[in-house]
């Protein structure tokens, strides 16, 4: 449809510049070509073209002479009684040309022709540029409607394209979101039926074991980070050679299964087979009881550099190794800010960053959680990234901005937690460009009576693996060049002996 219309379009141009050619060749004191004659006749009878103005007034001497030729002719009029010669014939000659008609060709007088033999040399070209003006007129116009037809039919095609683009476009995003949608129901279907995640109020949430099958796979990457003593131990504790018999509580405890104990058992209860009810198995009877407080800053500092994700992924890993080595463990995880809060595993992945830092809260609550405990072997973990910036006061009200006090209500804490016997107490210190946070972590470190480790954010859970399989830190800190010439020993020469070991170890 297009095409067809450019082609028209093409072949009126074509029509017209051939018109407008022959009208610059025409001879306009003869008759024009028949397809010249609607032009010319619009022309000559613009009222702008100079035949059709009436003649200026004449002037004052011409109006004289006028006159005076009228005087002179009455004059002769009156003393001539000869008759009056006619009048001279008018200037100018009549044209007739040929114009075809039913019956043939006849020849007869014609308006036009008339005009043209009136027209002067001058009135003459400018009909021809009228002509030509009008000619060129309408090839602009022809030109402009073929122009606005051409950038009509190109905007539709693009609608149209636009429109075609639109709707492959919605029936991709709904096949997409119909295999979204369907693998979204077989992943949570899935995800239910192995107890990964659970659905309440309409909306599922993460369960424990999600986030302790998350645990394990951060354990066993940070496990490939370790050296290889260290990666042995913690596979679990020495064997000690007793054994009880008990049931079987764990599918991996069936390497040691009392075959002839748990076959007796199906047949008393009248089966034949060994199930779980059943199934009865040696278990090596360790006595040594275990119980870690693991507490971690929360405050608005922590969610700067991936700071407070890298504490969740090393808790997590070290959770696990814990549970792993001692089944029996008790581990207990604790945030803290302006108050410290007791979380399990979902609670501890899902923990968002708070305020301030309220150190001495949290040695308080892992004070009251140690001192109650049954275990033979104590630790107790803590990891910020600053000072302590607010403190309780005694009426309950949580403190900041006097971080002198903070600091004061931190020691006493501390103290406190010192008199729980046997301990083992770290302090890590996330690192820092403000040397005041280290002197604070190494003054509450020293009053637990524990160690300290600086460390990034990145090597934290390495690190705490490290330190929990009592090892020695795997990131050494350049130790400060001693003077030349030391001075000599003086009184207390041991306390600033162990002050530069502990310094130089990172404790």
């Amino acid at each position: 449809m297009t095409r067809h219309s450019d082609e028209d379009v093409a072949r009126q141009i074509a029509a017209l510049e051939e018109r407008l050619r022959t009208a610059r060749s025409v001879d306009w004191s003869r008759l024009p070509p028949s397809d010249l004659l609607d032009e010319v006749r619009s022309a000559l009878l613009l009222p702008t073209a100079s035949w059709n103005q009436p003649p200026p007034p004449p002037g004052f001497f011409a109006r004289l002479r006028a006159a005076f030729a009228r005087f002179i002719a009455w004059l002769k009029r009156l003393f001539s009684r000869s008759k009056a010669p006619a009048p001279p014939p008018r200037a100018g000659r009549t044209l007739s040309f040929a114009i075809p008609s039913a019956t043939g060709r006849a020849i007869g007088p014609s308006e036009i022709g008339d005009t043209l033999a009136r027209l002067t040399p001058s009135e003459r070209t400018e009909l021809s540029e009228s002509v030509s003006g009008a000619l060129r007129t309408r090839e602009r116009s022809i030109e402009r409607e073929a122009e606005a037809k051409r950038r009509e039919a190109e905007a539709q095609r693009r609608r149209l394209e636009a429109e075609r683009e639109e709707a492959r476009r919605r029936a991709e995003s709904e096949t997409e979101a119909r295999i979204r949608a369907g693998e979204e129901h077989r992943l949570q279907r899935e995800l239910k039926e192995r107890g990964f995640v659970a659905e309440r109020a309409g909306e599922l949430v993460v369960t424990y074991g999600l986030v302790e099958r998350f645990a394990r796979l951060l354990l066993e990457e940070e496990s490939r980070k370790l050296p290889g003593d260290i990666r042995l131990s913690l596979k679990g504790g020495g064997s000690t050679g007793v054994y009880e018999k008990a049931r079987l509580r764990r599918p991996e405890e069936v390497a040691h299964l009392d075959v002839p104990g748990s076959l007796l058992a199906a047949r008393l209860t009248g089966s034949r087979h060994i199930d779980e009810s059943t199934s009865y198995i040696y278990r090596e009877v360790t006595s040594e009881r275990v119980h870690v407080v693991l507490a971690f800053d929360r405050s608005g500092s922590m969610s700067e550099s991936g700071k407070l994700e890298a504490a969740k992924k090393a808790l997590l890993a070290l959770y696990v190794a814990i549970r792993r080595r001692y089944p029996d463990a008790t581990v207990d995880l604790l945030a803290f800010d302006n108050e410290v809060q007791v979380l399990d595993l979902v609670e501890l992945w899902e923990c968002k960053p708070g305020a301030f830092t309220n150190t001495a809260e949290a040695l308080r609550a892992a004070h009251l959680l140690l001192q109650s405990s049954r275990a033979s072997l104590r630790e107790f973990y803590l990891i910020t990234d600053g000072l302590p910036e607010a403190y309780t006061d005694d009426d309950g009200r949580v403190r900041s901005g006097q971080l002198d006090v903070a600091l004061e209500h931190a020691l006493e804490r501390a103290r406190e937690l010192a008199t729980v016997v046997p301990l083992r107490s770290t302090v890590i210190l996330l690192k820092s460009d403000h040397p005041e946070y280290e002197v604070a972590a190494r003054t509450v470190a020293r009053t637990l009576g524990g160690d300290m480790m600086v460390t990034e954010p990145a090597n934290l859970g390495v690190e705490l693996l490290v330190r929990w399989a009592h090892g020695t830190e795997t990131e050494r800190r350049i130790p400060t060049p001693p003077s030349p010439l030391p001075s000599p020993p003086a009184p207390g020469a041991a306390r600033g002996r162990r002050r530069r070991a502990d310094r130089r170890m990172g404790g």
